[in-house]
């Protein structure tokens, strides 16, 4: 059945605006599954310490391309049809994970559950095109908040379930839960379609010159990237500490990736604030509050009960820092303009979570090598790098 296109700045509904942030953090919460199961998928699919870090590392790339090739597309693509599409992909791609007999067809099913995924950053800007200018930052902070609480539930929940039923469960429920998703989103969501003003070729080429001409753009996807590269480490490396350091479980594991779910709340927060004229202020506290976190960890290691304890201090100070920011950078890029919404905001995402990869990568070698002492460091030094770039900001 027809529905009527959805007019640019309506004012979002409450009603619509729970779905967004319900179905954003139902999709991206299949990127941070395998986050805490790296030690019993990698012992099920014979994989090394040093490689392990590859099944987050994939999922990250493939959410990568997916915001290079297949988020521009929002731009002039009708944004539900797209949406059902890449969420069809991530919901076989789940499957296929759920029952893969090696590790090939594992971690090539992980790079295509990332590259579906990218259908919660077609919707977090279909937030901001359906809000209003006024309202836009708080639409977006809510939105993101959803998304936010998804990546942080993932994984206490990937480890609860694990401890219930094995790693595989974890994958094969949320393959049904997608696909109901995409169901409902098909019934519910308003049509946006953009008018098609460029030919897909001339498209993706255009993200190369959008990027050029934004500096906007490229600072607050640099700054992000680091952030989100030191959270990646941490949360890829962690279990692995908490494992083999202090003896826990999976279940316990799960417990303590629940705390890290309070930092959502830095997201509304952080988006209120922006839209008082706060961003400036509150991206500088970020990036220092994210290095301070591992400098925490890292000047108190051992097996003690304080070094367990800064951990948990550490996951939720660190997840606060990279969610605010991320919505303080969204909110930013949002603002140039919605002719190429979906193309600056696939820029931004892809950027970042390139950071994401280096940082997943850089914990499974660092944990591997140099221990947790290393890893800590690492920690420190990416949110550093950003501080100092932001320091360099001539913005008021």
């Amino acid at each position: 059945m027809h529905k009527p296109q959805a007019p640019a700045g309506a004012r979002l509904s409450n009603r619509l605006t729970f779905l967004l942030a319900a179905s954003c953090g139902l999709i991206v919460a299949n990127l941070y599954y395998a986050q805490t199961l790296v030690g019993p998928i990698s012992a099920a699919m014979g994989l090394s310490s040093a490689v392990a870090g590859f099944i987050v590392t994939l999922t990250q790339i493939g959410y990568v391309a997916g915001l290079i090739f297949i988020v521009p597309l929002s731009d002039v693509l009708e944004n539900r049809r797209l949406t059902t599409a890449s969420l069809a992909i991530t919901s076989a791609a789940l499957a296929a994970a759920a029952f893969s007999p090696n590790a090939a067809i594992f971690l090539g099913s992980s790079l295509f559950i990332g590259m579906g995924a990218v259908a919660a950053q077609i919707l977090v800007p279909y937030a901001a095109y359906l809000a209003t200018e006024e309202q836009r930052g708080r639409a977006v902070g809510n939105v993101m908040s959803g998304l936010l609480l998804g990546i942080m539930f993932a994984r206490p929940a990937a480890s609860l379930m694990t401890s219930l039923w094995g790693w595989q469960a974890v994958f094969a429920v949320s393959s049904v839960l997608i696909a109901l998703l995409a169901v409902l989103l098909t019934r519910i969501l308003p049509v946006r379609a953009p008018s098609p003003t460029v030919a897909y070729g001339k498209l993706i080429l255009s993200l190369g010159t959008l990027l050029r001409r934004t500096p906007v753009l490229r600072r607050r996807a640099f700054y992000q990237a680091c952030l989100f590269g030191a959270f990646s480490l941490f949360w890829t490396t962690v279990p692995l500490r908490l494992a083999e350091d202090f003896g826990m479980s999976q279940q316990r594991i799960a417990w303590f990736a629940l705390v890290g779910v309070s930092g959502a709340i830095a997201a509304p927060i952080a988006g209120r604030l922006a839209d008082k004229g706060w961003s400036r202020k509150m991206s500088g506290a970020a990036m220092a509050i994210a290095s301070l976190s591992f400098l925490l960890i890292y000047l108190v290691r051992g097996q003690s009960a304080t070094a367990l304890v800064l951990l948990f201090i550490s996951a939720i100070t660190l997840d606060m820092a990279v969610s605010g920011n991320l919505v303080l950078g969204q909110r930013s890029i949002y603002a140039l303009g919605s002719e190429a919404r979906g193309r600056l905001n696939g820029l931004f995402i892809s950027i970042f979570f390139i950071g994401g990869a280096v940082g997943s990568a850089l914990g499974a070698w660092s944990y591997a090598y140099g221990g947790w002492a290393v890893t800590a460091l690492v920690g420190v030094f990416m949110p550093l790098v950003a501080l100092l770039a932001f320091f360099t900001e001539r913005e008021a």
